[in-house]
C-alpha cells in the first residue's frame, strides 16, 4: 500500500477530484437480470468488496472508498428490497440508520436499517420482511434491523438519546418519501431532545465514554473508534453540529464560520488517517474490528509504509503518528463543543469579569481581554494557567481564547524560554496549591507544555512496544504527576497514608514534580535515557532560577529514578550489604524520601496492572531498613549478627504472646541457619516455628501452610517444609501457576538436617492477596498432594500463553555474579514471561545438581527477570565450567519452550 496521503503537518495533499466507481454503474442491471440472486447477489458484494481492498492497496482516498462502500451497500439493498419485500416495497419505507445512514462504511462495518410502517398492524408485511431479511443474511452482510412505525421512532427516541442519534442520520433508501419525510418532522428539535437537551446528553455520554477508557487516549492497545480522541469523538461534533445547525458535513460546519479552514483541514486529515486505521483493521482481520491490537499493529505498520529506524520501531513511529491524530481530535473536539456551548447554552448578555490585566471571565469560562494579548504580551500564554488554577470556579477556556493559544505557539522559542517573569510562571504552576496536574495536562493538549520544555514535546505520543509500559511517555509522565499530586491532597490520604506524610514533608514538593517530567524525557535518542534526562533536569532547573543544590537534586532524582525499584524487585533486601550500599548511594534521609515517593509514583503510572499490595509492602520495608541503616550511620553499618539477634529476640516475644510453648525455639532453632533468621522476619520466625514445633517429629510428610501476611504485609505466604528435596521447587511452583497464582518471591532454606524451609510469597492473578479461608485450604491440599507424589519428573503447566505475550519475543539471557558474604552465585535470567517457566527453571536446576537457596521474582511486561541465588551441592559457589554449562542448559530448555508456545 503506498504511503498515507497526508503530509507530516497534518495538511491533506491535493487529491484529483472523485471519479464515479464504474462497478456501480454495471451493477444495477446485473443484478436486475440475474437468474439465481443469491449466488449473484454474493458475488456481486464479493467482488465489490475486494475491489475496494484493491483500490485501498493501491493509495486511492479513504474518503472515497467508504462511501463507495455505503453506495455499493445501497445499491444490493435496494435491489433486493424490490426483489423480495414484495408489495410491502412500494408502502414501507427501508431507512439506512447510524454510519450507514451517514454514507460512511468500512469493510465490516454494521449495516443497521430500519422498515418504517404507515401506522397500523404489522403483520400484513411479518412475512415478506422476514424474506427480505433472510435473505440479506444469506448474502453474507451483517445487518442489525429494526421495525417501526413512525410512533415507535419518536417514543423510543425520546427514552434513548442513542436512538434518536442513530434516526438523526437516517437517510431513505427505498420507499414513500412522504413517510420519511413524516418520521423527520416528528423527531424535530421542536418535538423532542431540543438542541440544548441534546448537546447536554451528548457531552455527558462522551464523558462517560472517556472514563471508560481511564480518559486517555494513550492506552497501548487502543480503540480506533471508541478511545478519547477517536472517530467517535468527531462523530459527536458532527451530530451537535446536525441536530442544532443542519449541518450534514465538517465543510458545512466551515461555511457556518463554526471551523476556520485551518483546523477543517486538520479535522478532516485526522478522520482520513483514522478511517485508513480502521479501514486496514477490518481487511486485516477480516471482521469488525476497531482495537488497535498489538497483534495488528506490526502489520498495520508494514502496510503504512514505516521501517525501522536506528532507535525507534517501525511500529513505534506508527503508533507515534496515531496517537499524535487522536491529539489533534481532542483538542479540536474540546474547541467545537465549546464554541457550541457557547451558542447553545451559554448566557449570551453575561457581563466579564476582570481577572487580570490579559483575562476575564465570562459565563464562568476564562478568555483574553484582547485579541492582541498574546502578541503584546507573550508571557499570558504560561498566565492563562495560572489564572485558572487561581480561579477553580471556572469551567474551561472559551473556544476564542483556545484559538488564540494555538495561533500563537510560535512565540514560545528561545527568547520566551529564557524570560525570567516566563520562570516565575512556570514554577508558579507546579507550586500551586490545587491544579496542578489538570493545567498541565491542558498544557499538554494546547501544545504549550512541548513547546517550553522541547523535549517533552519530542515523547508527545511516543510509545514503547512492550507490555510494561501501558501509555505513551507523555502520558505516563503526566500520570506519575498525578499520583505524586495525591499523596499532596488529604482527601487520598486513604491510598497511603505513611507515604503522603513522607510526601508531606518534603522540603520542596516541586523538585519531586520536575523530577517526573524529566525522569523519561530521553526516551527514544538511544543511550542511557536516565543519564540524558539528568542533564536536561539539571540544565532546565537552573534556567528557571532553582538553586544548584535543588537542580543538582531532581538531577539525581532523574539518574536514579530505578535504582529503589530495581534494588527492591531483584535484590535480596534481607542482607544487609544489599542496605548498606543503597544507603551510601542514596545518602541522607531527604534524597531516600524524594526518591521513594517518585519510585512509587512511577510504577504506579507505567501500567495499572503492576501495582500491587505486595509492591507496596516491598517498598515500604525497604524504605525502612534503608532509613534505620543511615540513622545506625553510615561510618556505622548494621552487620549480620545483630540482626539475627534482634530477629530471634522479636520472635521469641511473638511466640509468648502466642502461648505457643516456651521449648518450641529450642526444639526448632537448632535446625535453622544463620541464613534463614535473615532472609525471614520476626512473625515469619514466630509462625514457622509454632508450624513445625507441633508437628510430629516421625511425621515425614510435606508441611504445606498457608498464612494471611504473617509479617510479610502485601501478599499471602505459603511454608513448605520437605524432607527429601527433589523438584520440591519444580513441583511447588508448577502447582502454584497452576492453581492460578503469582510466585512474586521465593526463600529456599535448606536446614541443618538436611530438610528444606521453604516460603513463597504469592498473589492472586488479580494482584491481591488471598483472605478466603476455602481457597487457603484448597492450595494447602492441592500442594500438598504435588510434593507427596514420589520423584519424577515435575508436573507440566497447562495454562496457555496470554495473547499479548504471544507477540513477543525474548531471548534468554543469563549472567552469573558473585556474592562472596554468602558464599553463593546469584543467577539472573531474563526470558520471555510465560506459564510454568519457574517450574521449568527448577527442572534445570535440579538436572545440574545446583542447589536453589532463593529466588527474586519480576515481571516486565511480557519479559520475567529473574534472580536466583544458588550454589552447588557443597554450599559454596559455582565454579566457571559449572556456570557454563548452566547457562547452556537454561537457554535450550527456555528457547525450546518459547518455540513450542
Amino acid at each position: 500500500m503506498r504511503a498515507d496521503p497526508t503530509e507530516a503537518s497534518g495538511t491533506p495533499v491535493a487529491a484529483p477530484p472523485p471519479v464515479a466507481w464504474e462497478f456501480l454503474a454495471t451493477l444495477q442491471p446485473r443484478l436486475a437480470a440475474s437468474s439465481d440472486p443469491l449466488r449473484d447477489f454474493r458475488s456481486a458484494r464479493q467482488d465489490g468488496d475486494a475491489e475496494l481492498a484493491r483500490r485501498f492497496e493501491a493509495g486511492e482516498s479513504v474518503e472515497t472508498l467508504v462511501r463507495d462502500r455505503a453506495s455499493l451497500v445501497d445499491v444490493l439493498l435496494r435491489q433486493a428490497w424490490q426483489l423480495r419485500a414484495g408489495a410491502a416495497a412500494a408502502e414501507l419505507a427501508l431507512v439506512a440508520v447510524g454510519g450507514y445512514g451517514r454514507g460512511e462504511l468500512l469493510p465490516c462495518s454494521d449495516l443497521d436499517v430500519m422498515v418504517l410502517l404507515p401506522q397500523g398492524n404489522q403483520e400484513p408485511w411479518t412475512t415478506a420482511l422476514e424474506q427480505f431479511f433472510t435473505f440479506l443474511w444469506d448474502l453474507g452482510l451483517e445487518i442489525g434491523h429494526s421495525v417501526r412505525t413512525i410512533d415507535d421512532c419518536q417514543r423510543e427516541a425520546l427514552a434513548d438519546v442513542s436512538v434518536a442519534t442513530t434516526l438523526i442520520e437516517a437517510r431513505l433508501l427505498a420507499g414513500p418519501e412522504a413517510l420519511f419525510d413524516a418520521m423527520r418532522r416528528a423527531l424535530a428539535p421542536d418535538r423532542l431532545w431540543s438542541s440544548r437537551d441534546f448537546f447536554d446528553a451528548k457531552v455527558r455520554e462522551q464523558t462517560e465514554r472517556h472514563h471508560r477508557y481511564h480518559d486517555t487516549a494513550y492506552n497501548l492497545e487502543p480503540n480506533v473508534k471508541q478511545s478519547p480522541g477517536g472517530l467517535r469523538d468527531i462523530q459527536t461534533i458532527a451530530w451537535v453540529a446536525k441536530r442544532h445547525f443542519g449541518a450534514g458535513s465538517l465543510q458545512e460546519l466551515a461555511d457556518h464560520g463554526f471551523l476556520t479552514a485551518r483546523e477543517l483541514a486538520q479535522l478532516s486529515a485526522a478522520q482520513a488517517h483514522l478511517w485508513r486505521i480502521r479501514f486496514a483493521l477490518h481487511l486485516v482481520t477480516q471482521r469488525r474490528e476497531d482495537r488497535l491490537l498489538f497483534d495488528h499493529q506490526i502489520r498495520l505498520a508494514r502496510m503504512f509504509g514505516y521501517e525501522d529506524a536506528t532507535y525507534t520501531l517501525a511500529v513505534e513511529q506508527f503508533m507515534q503518528r496515531y496517537y499524535r491524530t487522536v491529539m489533534t481530535v481532542s483538542w479540536l473536539n474540546e474547541l467545537l463543543l465549546q464554541l457550541f456551548r457557547e451558542e447553545i447554552l451559554a448566557d449570551r448578555d453575561a457581563p466579564a469579569v476582570p481577572l487580570s490585566p490579559s483575562f476575564q471571565e465570562r459565563d464562568e469560562y476564562l478568555e483574553v481581554t484582547s485579541p492582541e494579548v498574546f502578541v503584546r504580551n507573550p508571557g499570558a500564554l504560561l498566565e492563562l494557567f495560572v489564572v485558572l488554577q487561581q480561579n477553580p470556579r471556572l469551567r474551561g477556556v472559551r473556544a476564542n481564547t483556545l484559538r488564540l493559544v494555538t495561533e500563537h505557539l510560535w512565540l514560545i522559542d528561545e527568547e520566551f524560554r529564557q524570560h525570567p517573569r516566563n520562570h516565575r510562571l512556570f514554577l508558579e504552576i507546579l507550586r500551586a496549591p490545587a491544579g496542578v496536574t489538570h493545567e498541565l495536562r491542558r498544557m499538554n493538549l494546547y501544545g504549550v507544555l512541548g513547546r517550553y520544555i522541547p523535549a517533552f514535546g519530542r515523547i508527545v505520543g511516543r510509545m514503547q512496544y512492550d507490555l510494561f509500559h501501558a501509555y505513551t511517555v507523555d502520558a505516563h509522565t503526566l500520570f506519575v504527576v498525578s499520583n505524586l499530586r495525591r499523596l499532596a491532597l488529604e482527601r487520598y490520604d486513604h491510598e497511603f497514608p505513611r507515604l503522603a506524610q513522607i510526601f508531606r514533608a518534603l522540603p520542596k514538593p516541586e523538585v519531586a514534580y520536575l523530577a517526573a517530567l524529566f525522569h523519561d524525557i530521553a526516551k527514544g535518542r538511544g543511550g542511557d535515557h536516565s543519564e540524558l534526562g539528568a542533564v536536561d533536569a539539571e540544565a532546565f532547573c537552573l534556567e528557571q532560577g532553582l538553586s544548584p543544590y535543588d537542580a543538582r537534586l531532581a538531577a539525581w532524582l532523574v539518574r536514579n529514578h530505578l535504582a529503589l525499584s530495581v534494588t527492591a524487585q531483584k535484590k535480596d533486601i534481607a542482607d544487609p550489604q544489599v542496605i548498606n550500599s543503597f544507603a551510601r548511594l542514596v545518602g541522607d534521609q531527604t534524597h531516600l524520601d524524594y526518591l521513594y515517593v517518585l519510585t512509587v509514583a512511577d510504577v504506579r503510572g507505567t501500567n495499572p496492572k503492576l501495582w500491587n499490595s505486595w509492591k507496596a509492602s516491598l517498598f515500604d520495608e525497604f524504605h525502612e531498613r534503608v532509613r534505620q541503616a543511615l540513622r545506625h550511620g553510615l561510618e556505622r553499618p548494621i552487620d549480620r549478627e545483630q540482626l539475627i539477634a534482634e530477629t530471634q529476640s522479636h520472635a521469641r516475644e511473638l511466640l509468648a504472646a502466642a502461648r505457643v510453648g516456651v521449648d518450641a525455639a529450642g526444639r526448632v532453632w537448632p535446625a535453622l541457619t544463620d541464613d534463614y533468621f535473615l532472609c525471614h522476619s520476626a512473625a515469619e520466625v514466630a509462625w514457622h516455628t509454632a508450624e513445625l514445633a507441633a508437628r510430629d517429629p516421625a511425621d515425614t510428610r510435606p508441611l504445606v501452610a498457608v498464612a494471611d501476611q504473617p509479617g510479610r504485609g502485601g501478599a499471602t505466604v505459603i511454608l513448605v517444609h520437605t524432607r527429601g528435596r527433589r523438584h520440591s521447587f519444580a513441583r511447588t511452583t508448577a502447582a502454584l501457576d497452576q492453581l492460578g497464582l503469582s510466585i512474586v518471591d521465593a526463600r529456599i532454606t535448606p536446614t541443618v538436617d538436611g530438610a528444606s524451609l521453604d516460603s513463597y510469597l504469592v498473589l492472586e492473578d488479580t494482584g491481591l492477596p488471598i483472605h478466603d479461608p476455602q481457597r487457603m485450604a484448597g492450595i494447602e491440599r492441592l500442594l500438598g498432594q504435588a510434593l507427596a507424589v514420589p520423584d519424577g519428573a515435575a508436573p507440566t503447566v497447562a495454562r496457555r500463553v496470554p495473547r499479548q505475550a504471544r507477540m513477543f519475543t525474548t531471548p534468554t539471557q543469563v549472567t552469573f555474579s558473585d556474592d562472596p558474604d554468602s558464599r553463593r552465585t546469584i543467577l539472573e535470567l531474563v526470558a520471555g514471561d510465560r506459564p510454568g517457566l519457574l517450574s521449568e527453571i527448577g527442572k534445570v536446576l535440579w538436572d545440574q545438581h545446583v542447589e536453589l537457596r532463593g529466588a527474586k521474582i519480576m515481571t516486565v511486561g511480557e519479559r520475567a527477570e529473574d534472580v536466583f541465588y544458588v550454589t552447588d551441592e557443597g554450599g559454596g559457589p559455582l565454579e566457571p565450567t559449572r556456570r557454563d554449562a548452566l547457562a547452556l542448559a537454561l537457554t535450550r530448555a527456555l528457547d525450546a519452550r518459547d518455540a513450542a508456545a
